[in-house]
């Protein structure tokens, strides 16, 4: 890659700050304890980062919390001085890295994005000048003449993104502050970033939404420690990060229903049934050991990729006779629409006290969200409830090509060429039509 072609290069860059173990208020702390700034704890944040972004290339900064996206992103604005190395920006450098900085709270709108403008690079002649379009980017035609310290978070970010898209630079940084934003304005910060992108700008983007960098960027970067662990194409590297992510995960079910008896180990054990939980249903049947599985082993499955397969399974205990019952899964989405359900009979000749599992081996191509897995048993032809476990096992899926869909089904599609011109297609229409007219004679009537 020649140095034309390089808009921002990283050479060997290191930032370390020294977190002292203790305050000093006065001079004489300082006198007496001289040896101080030595005992100070010294995180290395960025360790010997070496990399190159093109000209007119999208390019993504990926990590865990803590991994030094932030810090690198400062680092590249001029914000944080270096401990070692070098980063050359070549062009206009605009950064969004924190929100709302450089704006005052009790100057106007239309004051602030002048000044806003101004401090971005623009000439005053110029910032004033772009006052309207950025107030109609951020649709705020209403709230122009008010003071920003009454104005929403919301409105802020969408003000600050507006004055950065008017800036002329070469070169963006960007932070993940859009998370800020509703889902139409960052569908609009996305259109943005695709049209400086086909300009010819230069975008740095630091995230967590994979799917975003799948869909935006032309390469993308995963930091861990502070160490670049990868660099390339932006669906390896989301799913290395999904991977990184994950691979430590504590795996945390939601709380179980408490026993209804509270005798003490031991006592009665072998007099009646089991205790059930406080959960709605006669219990004559309980549903126990409810789990998310993959299809060839036992290890719990907390998070998955869109599409995978799983087996949902539960253990149902039949403690007196039922007539007429079903047993169910059901997987339901964080606004509590069920996505999936799956029902079989129980047999009514299942001897009390045997325990039969139910098993379901299902593919999950849903978008991207936190689900749950509940349980129902029902007799009688469903008009009774035995046992109910809403909410037993959360889990999380996770889509990196981008899905608006709750469900990605399967599907083919054909491309065909009907007609060479359009007046033999008009021509043939026009003949059907007579024909129609032809066979119902009273189509007009």
């Amino acid at each position: 890659m020649s140095a034309s072609e390089i808009a921002v290069a990283v050479e060997g860059v290191s930032k370390d700050f020294r977190l002292a173990s203790e305050r000093r208020q006065t001079l004489k702390e300082r006198v007496v304890n001289p040896r101080f700034d030595r005992e100070a704890k010294v995180f290395h944040v960025l360790k010997d980062l070496d990399f190159d972004i093109k000209r007119g290339e999208f390019f993504g900064i990926v990590g865990r919390n803590g991994s030094g996206k932030s810090t690198l992103l400062k680092c590249l604005a001029g914000i944080y001085q270096l401990d070692k190395g070098k980063i050359s920006i070549a062009g206009r450098l605009s950064t969004f890295i924190e929100l709302g900085v450089g704006f005052n709270p009790d100057l106007a709108a239309r004051d602030n994005i002048v000044l806003n403008g101004i401090m971005l690079g623009l000439s005053p002649k110029q910032a004033a000048a772009r006052v309207d379009q950025v107030i109609a980017f951020a649709e705020l035609e209403d709230h122009v003449d008010l003071k920003l310290k009454n104005y929403s978070s919301g409105m802020q970010v969408r003000l600050a993104f507006s004055v950065l898209t008017q800036v002329d630079a070469d070169v963006l940084l960007i932070d993940e502050v859009l998370a800020v934003g509703d889902a139409a304005f960052q569908a609009k910060c996305f259109q943005v970033f695709r049209q400086l992108s086909e300009a010819g700008k230069t975008i740095v983007l630091v995230t967590h939404d994979m799917s975003s960098v799948a869909r935006l960027c032309d390469r993308a970067m995963l930091l861990e420690d502070g160490v670049m662990k990868a660099i390339g194409d932006p669906e390896e590297v989301a799913e290395q990060y999904l991977s990184l992510q994950f691979e430590n995960e504590v795996v945390i079910d939601l709380p179980m229903d408490t026993p209804a008896d509270d005798e003490e180990e031991g006592e009665n054990e072998h007099e009646g049934p089991p205790p059930v939980p406080q959960r709605p249903g006669n219990h004559r049947a309980q549903l126990v050991n409810m789990e998310v599985l993959p299809p060839v082993d036992y290890t719990p499955v907390r998070h998955l990729k869109s599409g995978d397969s799983v087996r949902l399974v539960t253990d149902v205990v039949l403690h007196s006779p039922i007539s007429g019952g079903t047993v169910e899964l059901t997987i339901r989405s964080e606004d509590g629409i069920d996505v999936f359900s799956a029902k079989r009979p129980i047999d009514a000749d299942i001897p009390v006290g045997d325990v039969w599992q139910f098993v379901v081996l299902v593919a999950l191509p849903l978008r991207q969200g936190r689900y749950t897995l509940s349980g129902t048993i029902v007799e009688k032809d469903g008009l009774e409830i035995v046992d109910r476990h809403r909410d037993a096992v959360a889990f999380e899926i996770t889509n990196i090509g981008g899905q608006d869909a709750l469900v990605a089904l399967p599907w083919q599609e054909d491309w065909i060429h009907r007609y060479i011109d359009y007046t033999r297609y008009t021509d043939i229409t026009a003949v059907i039509e007579q024909q129609l007219d032809e066979f119902v004679p009273n189509k007009g009537s």
